[in-house]
């Protein structure tokens, strides 16, 4: 196996647009980018596709992750069990590498792929879709979230976030896409929409979510309950409440929302719950947690993983990540604490209607929050998460990883 090394976070994101810079600048920086991707990029990656394909290569694109992320993990170990293939691993750093390294990561990236039969992604890269890929490889995108929340790729192309629709087409995010992972066929026009693949629809594949097969292994969960009791021993006779917001801003200076008033939830529920918090992996300074309040919350963002804690969650506050339509295969209460609900809409936008999607209240204050969990034998609607989880998750039933390697290797 080849693991190329991980890089040091930086806060230069590489090729961005500048405002105020001119004409002239904005020209220059248009025949730069054309120079790296067009040029250096599909020229180092013909070259090497010269060489003869091998039929047991596989490589793994991590695009930001320093690390193998989850939703490659299974199918990476099964692979590797099997001895048959060659597995190799990139992380090229976008957005946290410089401008430089970067460039030197996606060239050893695309001198290595040249090769290879079998290339994995899990979320887009402009660099891998605007090659000119051979036709034999076969590329499969395992995209990172479940569901269709928030949107992403094309679909954001009048909204601030991401980029323009301009550059979409011209360096394609989702370009030489073999196959594309789904977690339920409802959510295919959305992909299909976000990855540009009205040619191409027939990739999408409700196979289901790799990283979701351990939500279905009852020695996982009780590995997860036992790797909690570990880290936050409070948590013993306690129902778990997690906190699991997604990310402010860029992805290269990510906040995390500091709303969440815990000493008031400490006074309301300390003493039937421990508060449990998991920030996501950009943000480099959550919230801090009150001293004081050290028996009642944790923050746990690097000690647990995510899958780990959706298993031994009781209850999920949540804002605008995908990771609710995870914990809706358990089945358990969730809220959305959506207090900038309007701030959000006009940056990222969403697929459907928040307030019909939600499958729990929305609430935009702490005190909402105290009254329902309060009150959640009553006010708990069950059938409602049912309802939700058979519309997004149908294909995750605890098979999707030996349902995508079939679909792949055959």
């Amino acid at each position: 196996m080849v693991d190329m090394k991980q890089g040091k976070i930086s806060k230069n994101p590489g090729l961005t647009k500048q405002a105020g810079t001119g004409a002239v600048r904005t020209t220059a920086a248009r025949a730069a980018k054309f120079l790296v991707f067009r040029v250096l990029f599909d020229g180092i990656y013909r070259l090497n596709a010269k060489k003869a394909l091998k039929d047991e290569k596989v490589v793994f694109v991590e695009v930001r992750e320093p690390a193998l992320s989850s939703n490659f993990q299974l199918l990476y170990r099964k692979l590797k069990k099997g001895s048959k293939y060659q597995i190799h691993i990139h992380y090229l750093r976008s957005g946290f590498a410089s401008k430089l390294e970067y460039t030197m990561r996606c060239i050893q990236m695309l001198a290595d792929i040249a090769d290879a039969k079998y290339i994995f992604l899990n979320e887009g890269s402009n660099v891998v879709g605007s090659i000119s890929m051979r036709k034999e490889t076969i590329l499969t995108q395992t995209w990172h979230a479940c569901g269709a929340f928030k949107k992403f790729g094309f679909s954001t192309a009048h909204l601030k976030y991401g980029e323009t629709a301009e550059e979409m087409r011209k360096y394609p995010y989702y370009g030489n896409t073999s196959y594309v992972t789904l977690s339920s066929p409802q959510i295919a026009w959305a992909y299909e929409e976000a990855m540009m693949l009205g040619q191409n629809k027939a990739c999408l594949k409700p196979t289901g979510i790799s990283r979701t097969d351990v939500f279905f292994k009852p020695r996982y969960i009780e590995a997860a309950r036992k790797h909690l009791m570990e880290c936050v021993p409070q948590a013993k006779g306690k129902k778990v409440l997690l906190y699991a917001p997604t990310f402010r801003g860029t992805i290269t200076n990510a906040t995390s929302p500091d709303c969440l008033d815990i000493p008031k939830l400490k006074q309301a529920l300390g003493g039937e719950y421990v508060l449990v918090c998991k920030h996501h992996p950009f943000v480099v300074h959550p919230p801090v947690i009150p001293q004081s309040c050290g028996g009642f919350a944790k923050d746990v963002t690097t000690q647990l993983s995510i899958e780990e804690l959706l298993c031994v969650a009781d209850v999920c506050i949540s804002d605008y990540s995908s990771l609710v339509f995870e914990f809706s295969l358990f089945e358990r209460p969730m809220l959305f604490f959506a207090y900038d609900l309007e701030d959000y809409f006009d940056w990222r936008g969403f697929y459907y209607s928040y307030h019909e999607l939600a499958p729990g209240p929305v609430v935009r204050s702490n005190e909402e929050i105290i009254d329902y969990i309060l009150h959640l034998d009553e006010r708990f609607d069950k059938a409602q998460v049912i309802q939700f989880r058979n519309r997004f998750m149908s294909a995750c039933d605890g098979h999707a990883t030996e349902r995508i390697l079939k679909m792949v290797f055959g």
